[in-house]
């Protein structure tokens, strides 16, 4: 996974500065289809990729993990 999301980033970069070093008819193109490559399939696999072992329930703010932050914080003496 991790492979295929670095080839997939080189291509989409690779993509976007030939558009802008070549000066063709299709340059725009190759522009477009590199945004569209690293917002809609390397941005969408890293993310898998990094949160794909994590218990959402650890970062969402319910009544048990504010009383939490709040003991923390009042343990903490600056």
């Amino acid at each position: 996974m991790k492979y295929l999301i670095i080839i997939a980033l080189l291509a989409s970069l690779g993509s976007i500065l030939t558009g802008f070093l070549m000066d063709t008819s299709n340059s725009e193109k190759l522009i477009g289809f590199g945004v569209m490559g690293m917002f809609f399939i390397v941005f969408p696999l890293f993310s898998y990729y990094r949160w794909k072992d994590k218990n959402v329930k650890d970062y969402m703010l319910n009544k048990e993990n504010l009383d939490k932050m709040r003991e923390n914080q009042q343990n903490k003496k600056y």
